[in-house]
């Protein structure tokens, strides 16, 4: 997009297209859907309508929706909300799919806005070139004026290859789709420094940037029984916003015009972009499967965050399988990630050279060395 965007710093600036042209609405299970599994269609429509107003303001809208699986177990009669097991998920979701994008479909179509479906998986967003093939659909989307519908593609979906969470996935979408904000529509009024069940509670209005502290605060249970999100998903979908230049808003969905009531009397909390990466370091950071770890001393790391590549004289220990080429974690001496980058090795030429001096490397590996194991342009600091 092309747009001269205004700084975001406060709630209120998510709803001006100056400075936020492009947004990502998440909906969870608990919001769109009721106890008994049945969608809770005078809600949505509530939703569908602050959706019209703000592309009547300017802005272009994004929906990442979860609810398939709850409307298909409630159509099959499958208990615990159809997730007693990956069969039962899976079917669950094919079936409800159907469902829910008519539902977005019928909603939106009221304000004549066409709604299109885009089911994606976690590689999908992981592999290069489908993700830039995803963001190039939702460009395409955007441009005919179109209200993309995104959920992850649950009928497929297994155990391992899969995001479990639709927070974190609205966070990838935005990175792909070059959003400038994301709210998540939850169960809470934001992020508090206790549970919120506790009556001294305090509500945390601006984040910037995500700390373990803030982690330590973190609960990872849905307190709906629906969803597959908690606390802990939003503030890891909020670091892969904010490493990507994009803002994010955690807010309560239960209320009528929820957007409005977080943005216009600012009741939610807001994590401010904590830089705006390029966006091939952005896809880097905001990698969710690592194939390896490489361990790194405390020089290397010292040399690491001053903006040094990754020599293997630095690196003392080495995990998983990988090829050249993949994503790897970088982690210290103390086990704390530091970095996330490309490796130029494979992971056995990375053990033969570990801790080796550049001189030594060719008689290791039979080939003049590569400059680096990961090279500072193919790496993202954490």
């Amino acid at each position: 997009m092309n747009v001269t965007r205004d700084t975001i710093t406060t709630l209120g600036d998510l709803a001006r297209s100056s400075s936020c042209p492009r947004i990502v609405f998440k909906v969870g299970s608990a919001l769109l859907v009721d106890a008994e599994g049945q969608p809770r269609r005078e809600w949505l429509a509530g939703l569908a309508d602050e959706i019209a107003h703000a592309r009547a303001r300017g802005q272009e809208v994004i929906v990442v929706s979860s609810g398939a699986t709850a409307l298909g177990a409630a159509r099959l009669g499958f208990d615990k909300g159809g997730r007693g097991s990956l069969p039962d998920a899976q079917a669950s979701a094919a079936v409800g799919q159907i469902e829910l994008g008519g539902i977005w479909s019928e909603v939106l179509g009221r304000h004549d806005l066409i709604a299109a479906q885009l089911l994606v998986t976690l590689e999908d967003l992981e592999d290069r070139r489908r993700y830039l093939n995803a963001a190039a659909a939702i460009a395409r989307l955007l441009e005919a004026g179109v209200v993309p519908v995104v959920n992850e593609n649950d009928s497929v979906a297994t155990a391992k290859l899969r995001f479990g969470d639709n927070d974190r996935l609205a966070a990838r979408v935005a990175q792909a789709a070059d959003a400038d904000a994301v709210v998540l529509l939850s169960d809470v009024d934001g992020l508090f420094d206790r549970n919120p069940k506790d009556p001294k509670a305090k509500r945390v209005p601006v984040v910037r940037g995500v700390t373990d502290e803030l982690h330590a605060m973190a609960d990872g249970g849905s307190a709906s029984g629906l969803g597959t999100g908690g606390m802990t998903t939003k503030l890891k979908a909020a670091e892969i916003a904010e490493r990507a230049g994009i803002a994010l808003v955690i807010a309560n969905g239960f209320h009528d015009h929820p957007v409005r009531r977080a943005l216009e009397e600012g009741i939610g909390t807001l994590f401010l972009p904590r830089r705006s990466d390029g966006a091939r370091k952005a896809y880097i950071g905001g990698r969710m499967q690592m194939k390896g770890e490489l361990i790194v001393d405390a020089g290397a790391a010292i040399a690491l965050q001053a903006g040094g590549s990754l020599l293997a004289k630095g690196i003392t220990a080495v995990s998983g399988e990988f090829d050249k080429g993949d994503p790897v974690m970088i982690r210290d001496d103390r086990d704390r990630d530091i970095a996330k980058g490309l490796t130029e090795y494979d992971a056995e030429e990375c053990r033969l050279i570990l801790g080796s001096h550049s001189s030594d490397q060719a008689s290791l590996l039979g080939y003049e060395p590569k400059s680096a194991v990961v090279h500072r342009d193919q790496m993202v600091l954490l």
